[in-house]
Order: C-alpha cells, then sequence, then structure tokens
C-alpha cells in the first residue's frame, strides 16, 4: 500500500542548511547528492513541508500540524544557495527560509548572493531573515554592539527589500538571555539556535533548535532519523542562560519532562560534546545531567534523546557557550 500521510502533530522539525555543492568546505556543505535524496525524502506523502513562519503560528496558535512537517532554514546566502538550491527546491514546490548577513552581501564578497538575488528568492516565496550585520559572535558581544548591529541589518533589509524581517538565525547558533532580549527589542521575536531538536507550543520562541546538515551528517539515515524525531517537552530548564562562566561550567542541566514521555523516561540518555554519555540522576520526571569536565571555550552541546515503540525519536537539545578567557 502507498504511505499514507501522519496523523495531525503538535509538532516540526526544521533542518538547516548552509552551502551546496561547495566540497572545500565540508562541515557547512551539503553534497548536491545529498540533497536531491533528501528533497526526494520530503516528496513522500508522509511528509509535509511549509513555510517556517506558518508552522511558528500555529504552534503559537496551538493549532495542528500535519503530520512530519517540517521547515527548510538556509543560513549565510552563499552564491550556492541561488545557483544549486534555489532551482531544486523551486522544482519541488518547497518553501523555505534564508538567513542573511546584510555586510557580505552590501560589500560584494565574492561567492555570496547579490541583493538582486536575494530580492529574486523573495519574489518566489523565500522567507528573508536576518543573521545580523556582520554574522558577528552575539553571545560575546555587548548589549550595544548587539543593538547596533540589529539596526544596520534592519536598516539595510527595509532599504533593500522594503521590509524589516521578524525572525533571526543566531550567527553560529550562540545565545544568551541578553541576545534574545537584544533582538527581541530589534523586533526578532522567532529566533534560532544550531542545536539539535523539534519545535513544539511550548517551545521558548527566542531559542528554537534546527537540525544541521553537512557532508557528515546530512546521509539518507541522519536525515530520515531527523525529520521523523518527535520533541521531548522539558520545563524548568535550568541553567537558564546558555552563557556559561566559571561559576557554572561545567553546567548541571536539570529539566522536567511533561506529558506522556515523563512515564517511560527509562530509555533517555544525554551525550555531551567531547564527553560521551553523560551521568544522569531522575527523580520521578525531574532529569540531571551531570558531567565529568568542564567545556572548552567556545560552543558546546548537549544532546538528550529517548526512542519509541515505532522507531522513532523524543529529542531534546542545547547549545552552550563558554567565552574565551
Amino acid at each position: 500500500m502507498p504511505a499514507q500521510a501522519a496523523e495531525p502533530q503538535s509538532s516540526a522539525v526544521v533542518v538547516m542548511y548552509h552551502r551546496f555543492g561547495e566540497s572545500v568546505h565540508p562541515s557547512t556543505n551539503i553534497r548536491l547528492e545529498q540533497f536531491e535524496s533528501h528533497l526526494a525524502e520530503l516528496a513522500k506523502p508522509e511528509y509535509t513541508v511549509l513555510p517556517i513562519p506558518e508552522i511558528i503560528a500555529r504552534l503559537k496558535a496551538r493549532q495542528p500540524l500535519p503530520g512530519r512537517t517540517v521547515g527548510i532554514s538556509i543560513d549565510d546566502a552563499f552564491l550556492s544557495v541561488y545557483a544549486e538550491a534555489f532551482p531544486r527546491l523551486k522544482k519541488a514546490g518547497f518553501p523555505f527560509t534564508l538567513f542573511v548577513a546584510t555586510d557580505p552581501v552590501d560589500r560584494g564578497i565574492g561567492g555570496y548572493m547579490s541583493w538582486d538575488q536575494i530580492r529574486e528568492l523573495k519574489q518566489a516565496g523565500a522567507t528573508i531573515g536576518s543573521q545580523t550585520h556582520t554574522h558577528l559572535h552575539m553571545a560575546s558581544s555587548s548589549a550595544e554592539q548587539n543593538r547596533a548591529e540589529l539596526r544596520k541589518s534592519n536598516d539595510r533589509f527595509k532599504t533593500e527589500l522594503g521590509e524589516v524581517p521578524t525572525i533571526i538565525a543566531y550567527p553560529f547558533g550562540e545565545f544568551s538571555l541578553a541576545v534574545g532580549a537584544v533582538s527581541k527589542e530589534a523586533g526578532l521575536s522567532i529566533g534560532f539556535g544550531q542545536h539539535s531538536g523539534v519545535l513544539h507550543p511550548d517551545a521558548d520562541m527566542t531559542y528554537l533548535p534546527r537540525f544541521a546538515m553537512n557532508e557528515n551528517f546530512g546521509g539518507d539515515s541522519r536525515f530520515r532519523l531527523a525529520v521523523n524525531a518527535l520533541p521531548l517537552n522539558v520545563s524548568d530548564v535550568s541553567p537558564r542562560d546558555p552563557l556559561l562562566n566559571r561559576d557554572n561550567n561545567p553546567p548541571i542541566l536539570g529539566f522536567t519532562v511533561n506529558g506522556p514521555a515523563a512515564k517511560r523516561l527509562s530509555g533517555l540518555a544525554c551525550y555531551a560534546s567531547g564527553q560521551g554519555k553523560a551521568r544522569m540522576e531522575r527523580l520521578g520526571a525531574r532529569v540531571e545531567v551531570r558531567l565529568e569536565n568542564a567545556f572548552p571555550s567556545g560552543r558546546a552541546r548537549i544532546n538528550c534523546t529517548m526512542p519509541t515503540r515505532e522507531g522513532r525519536w523524543h529529542w531534546y537539545g542545547l547549545q552552550f557557550y563558554v567565552p574565551k578567557g
């Protein structure tokens, strides 16, 4: 029998790309044959690809989404987006969101799209989001630096596209509570990181997860794992701020699991960057993840996953940032 569309649900997966067919940059590139395989998978009837703003609007309104809803996001406005991804996405009829740092486009840096090309994508239905002006490290920048960056990029978007974005992808996925507050001040009320996980109505809309795809982590099995993921709905997360300092590194990650998943936490496992499987302590639905070692400076992640009887995975991820010094 042909595959059937999944039952309506209240979650969605967003996948993230950067470059297409640029194998000199394997950490941010997806090979074209990999990307075409992803699009073929998403064309199957059990998936529904929707514009990310529509996904967010439905989640905020607590309206159901089609089962296995997927959003497609692309960071950095590299020229290969226009030359390689756009024609394939257009042929497939899939909407997508492009996050743009305005300074490289303004300066006409080689390998980046032009404003004319970005306008063409927008006119074809793409959503344009912000990545600041210079793609700076926001979590290690001052509030005034971040405000100035967002003012500048908003001005450039208004001039070139006629409107200011309301959605941001934090450069490098680096986030802090202060970064979220400044972004919201600038009208960017929806924000995405680069940590793995699934969107749901109770998720923090200022720091939403995405599954990153590249040459090493863009094979068919990993892509299917990602686009079939289910949320691990957690609350009372500590530490609240993913920006770490000497006093809370290593962090003791704590959270409470909500919903039916809280009744079968025996399958839950958490993994930390560079440290492998982490020790966990549980008291009912409350989970604490305890690490042996502090994270080095830079970005670090913890991913917590739990299998379902149907072969899908509940997923909760978080990216921390440790400043230098």
